[in-house]
C-alpha cells in the first residue's frame, strides 16, 4: 500500500475514484441535453446540498457529460463581491468563441457578438471594454441598462446561435447562493426568455440547501424553471462501495466490520469517506483492512478534518459567532429554533439575530424553516463541542 497509490481524493472538488450515487442526477441532466437539442423544453438544474457531499463533483461531471456530446460548456464560481456582469459576459464570449471560430460565424452567430459587444460597453460606460469582439454594438439589445433585460438578450442571442450550429450551451455555475437577489433575478429572467423560445441553452448550477427559497424569492416561477435535486449522504451500501471499489483496484480489501466502521463514522458523507481512506491507506500496512486499523486511524483522521475541513470556516468569524455556533452544536447536529440558541446563551432572540444573520451571511448556517437555522457542515456540531468550551 505505497503512498503514492493512494487513490483517495479529499480535495476540494476533486473527482472521486467511485462516483457512487448519483446515477438519478446524471440521468436527469443526459435528459435535460437530449431534450433541448430536439427543440423541447426541460427544466434546469440546480443541485444543492451541504458542504463536502459533492456537488461540485457532479457539475464537472455533468461538463464532461456535456463536451461528450457536442456541446459548448462554461462554467464559473461565484465569490462574493464579485462583477457578476462581467463574470457573465466574459463566459458568453468562450461560450460563442466554442460554438465556431470566429472565421466561421454565420449570420446568428455575428449578430450575438453584437448584442454581446452592446452588452460590454453598457457595463462599462467609460468605454474600457475588457476581452471584446471589434463589431459594432447592435443598437436597441442588450444596452437598456438593466440587467435582467440586457442578460436576457445576451441569452438568446447566444441560444440562437447555438442553434444555428446543431449545438447548445450549458453554463454551468457553482455557489449559486452567493449572487445577490438582482443578480440571481436576471440570471433566473434570461433562462426563462431561452425557455420560451425553445432555444438550446441551459443552466445548472450547484449551491446550499437555501437555494430553493433564493430562487422562489428572485422569481415567482423559478420553481417551475429549475429541478432543484438535493445530493447528501450516500446509503450504506453506496457508502462501502465508494471506500472499497477504490482499494480493489490495487488488490486491497476491507473487512466487512471494517466498511461498517468508517460508514458508521462518516455517516455516508462523500468528503469524510475520501478523508477516512486516505488516512487508512497511510496508516495501514498490509491487507486486509480491519476493524481495528480503522478505531486505530480514527484519531487522526479527526485531526485532519479538525485542522482543515471545520476549522478553516471557524477562522471566518468572531468571538461572538463561535459562541452562537457552540450553543448550537449543544442542541444537536438538528436545525434549532433561535429562541432556544438564545435561550442557551442568556440573551434573547433580538439580540442574538445579527449574530445568526451574519452567520447565514457567512455561509455557516442556513434557514430550513422560519426561526430555523442549520448548519451547512455535516458534523459540525460534532468540531464545536470537542473543541470549543461552552
Amino acid at each position: 500500500m505505497r503512498a503514492e497509490d493512494n487513490p483517495y481524493t479529499p480535495n476540494a472538488g476533486a473527482k472521486p475514484p467511485a462516483l457512487v450515487g448519483r446515477d438519478e442526477e446524471l440521468e436527469d441532466f443526459e435528459v435535460l441535453l437530449a431534450r433541448l437539442l430536439r427543440g423541447h423544453t426541460e427544466q434546469s438544474m440546480l443541485v444543492t446540498g451541504l458542504r463536502g457531499v459533492g456537488k461540485t463533483v457532479l457539475l464537472t461531471r455533468f461538463e464532461e457529460l456535456a463536451r461528450e456530446r457536442g456541446w459548448t460548456t462554461v462554467e464559473a464560481e461565484i465569490t462574493k463581491n464579485s462583477d457578476f456582469g462581467d463574470r457573465m459576459a466574459n463566459l458568453a464570449r468562450r461560450a460563442l468563441l466554442q460554438l465556431a471560430p470566429r472565421d466561421r460565424w454565420k449570420e446568428r452567430a455575428a449578430r450575438a457578438a453584437a448584442v454581446l459587444r452592446s452588452f460590454q460597453v453598457t457595463l462599462r460606460p467609460d468605454g474600457s471594454v475588457t476581452a471584446g469582439f471589434d463589431v459594432d454594438p447592435a443598437e436597441g439589445l442588450a444596452d437598456s441598462g438593466h440587467l435582467d433585460e440586457d442578460l436576457t438578450d445576451v441569452f438568446v442571442a447566444l441560444g440562437e446561435a447555438a442553434q444555428e450550429q446543431g449545438s447548445g450551451v450549458v453554463f454551468l455555475i457553482d455557489e449559486v447562493q452567493f449572487l445577490d437577489a438582482p443578480e440571481f433575478e436576471a440570471l433566473i429572467a434570461a433562462i426563462h426568455k431561452t425557455v420560451q423560445r425553445q432555444l438550446p441553452i441551459t443552466l445548472v448550477g450547484a449551491g446550499l440547501p437555501q437555494l430553493p427559497r433564493l430562487a422562489g424569492e428572485a422569481k415567482s416561477y423559478a420553481e417551475r424553471l429549475f429541478k432543484f435535486p438535493v445530493i447528501g449522504r450516500l446509503a450504506d451500501d453506496q457508502a462501502r462501495a465508494a471506500l472499497a471499489e477504490p482499494a480493489q483496484r490495487f488488490g486491497v480489501d476491507f473487512k466487512a466490520d471494517a466498511l461498517s466502521a468508517v460508514v458508521e463514522f462518516t455517516e455516508g458523507y462523500p468528503y469524510f469517506l475520501q478523508e477516512y481512506g486516505n488516512t487508512l491507506w497511510n496508516q495501514v500496512e498490509e491487507s486486509p483492512v480491519t476493524a481495528a486499523d480503522v478505531s486505530l486511524a480514527r484519531s487522526a483522521v479527526e485531526a485532519k478534518l479538525d485542522g482543515g475541513f471545520f476549522r478553516v470556516r471557524v477562522e471566518r468569524t468572531s468571538e461572538l459567532e463561535q459562541r452562537y455556533l457552540r450553543a448550537m452544536a449543544e442542541l444537536g447536529p438538528e436545525p434549532q429554533a433561535a429562541k432556544d440558541v438564545a435561550a442557551l446563551l442568556g440573551r434573547t432572540s433580538q439580540q442574538v439575530a445579527p449574530i445568526r444573520a451574519r452567520l447565514i451571511e457567512k455561509g455557516l448556517l442556513y434557514t430550513p424553516g422560519r426561526g430555523l437555522a442549520a448548519f451547512t457542515v455535516p458534523q459540525f456540531d460534532r468540531f464545536m463541542r470537542r473543541t470549543y468550551a461552552l
